[in-house]
């Protein structure tokens, strides 16, 4: 029952641009989402397995207790639309909770990797419609047909972390629009902890993390025809604590010349890539930013730590609300 959907745009065309806009700004930045070819969703799935990294394991707990609950909250006959969705590994709990889904629609950038767990899904669900979509879901994509009472979003690994302020608001003002009045999000949101919990998990003993910051730059020379040597490159990670996030960079050890994409690009010695924020939320800041983007908190689940959160959101009508694309 599996089937495929490619959203009709040119990936290499807009990753080129993106590099070389980020890459022309006085800080040099890169957009989080470029992180996961297959080569670095490997690396991800590297990452949620080591010890430092809490995130996995305790959305994962959040999920075993509390998932017949949130699929309540999704109700019957849902169609279940899975943005970011990587392994499939949190989404399985929920599937097994649902009251008669209308389907599941995984939507990723990594084409291979998404198909190749969905395959696997598939097994353990046989008689689920499963409609795999290789797609940037911050942008618009194809969404498959399937008649349902409802549709619900899933954003797992407090993927909306990843991005600034106004881009998070309008991602959520996208997905109140694609799921409808009545329909859902369910969200996993990094909460607020100590700060030496939060570098130590970005920081890894192992260099997973760097390992797969790293894998940007080789990606740039795989599909970009860029020469960065990735030894003039070391990985740094720490908490901005004014602006409650992560941050990742990439910074030049050597004054360096790259080529990416026929262009030059100068690197001053300890200048540095911005790769990746992660940002730290509270429920309570974050239901008053969703409730303007038509996105009504109605539940939420902690693990007893309160170092990661799950909630449940509503969409709700909002006069003058409109989502161009």
């Amino acid at each position: 029952m599996m089937k495929t959907a490619t959203a009709p745009r040119t990936f290499v065309e807009r990753f080129r641009s993106d590099v070389l806009t980020g890459l022309s700004r006085p800080q040099k930045a890169m957009p989080a989402k470029y992180f996961y070819d297959d080569a670095g969703s490997r690396w991800f799935d590297r990452i949620c397995e080591l010890p430092e990294y809490y995130p996995t394991r305790t959305e994962l707990g959040i999920m075993r207790e509390h998932a017949a609950a949130m699929a309540a909250c999704c109700g019957s006959e849902a169609l279940i639309l899975e943005l970011g969705a990587g392994s499939l590994t949190k989404v399985r709990l929920l599937l097994k909770e649902l009251d008669r889904p209308a389907g599941f629609v995984p939507v990723d950038v990594s084409g291979t990797h998404l198909r190749a767990a969905s395959k696997d899904l598939q097994r353990e669900f046989p008689n689920l419609d499963i409609r795999t979509v290789t797609a940037d879901f911050t942008a618009p994509f194809p969404i498959p047909h399937l008649p349902a009472r409802k549709r619900v979003a899933y954003v797992p690994g407090s993927t909306i972390g990843n991005f600034e302020v106004a881009e998070a608001d309008a991602l959520l003002k996208r997905i109140a629009v694609m799921v409808g009045p009545g329909g859902g999000l369910l969200l996993g949101v990094d909460l607020v902890k100590p700060t030496a919990v939060l570098q130590a998990a970005y920081n890894d003993s192992a260099g997973v993390t760097a390992a797969f910051n790293k894998n940007l730059l080789a990606r740039m020379n795989r599909e970009l025809d860029a020469d960065f040597d990735l030894d003039a490159f070391e990985h740094r990670a720490f908490f901005n604590a004014k602006l409650s996030r992560i941050e990742m960079h990439l910074r030049s050890t050597v004054n360096q010349t790259v080529t990416v994409a026929g262009q030059a690009i100068r690197f001053a010695e300890h200048e540095t890539i911005h790769t990746e924020n992660s940002h730290k939320y509270d429920f309570e800041e974050l239901a008053v930013r969703a409730e303007r983007c038509g996105l009504r908190l109605t539940q939420n689940w902690t693990d007893p730590k309160r170092w990661f959160g799950v909630g449940y959101f509503e969409a709700v009508r909002i006069a003058g609300l409109r989502i161009e694309g």
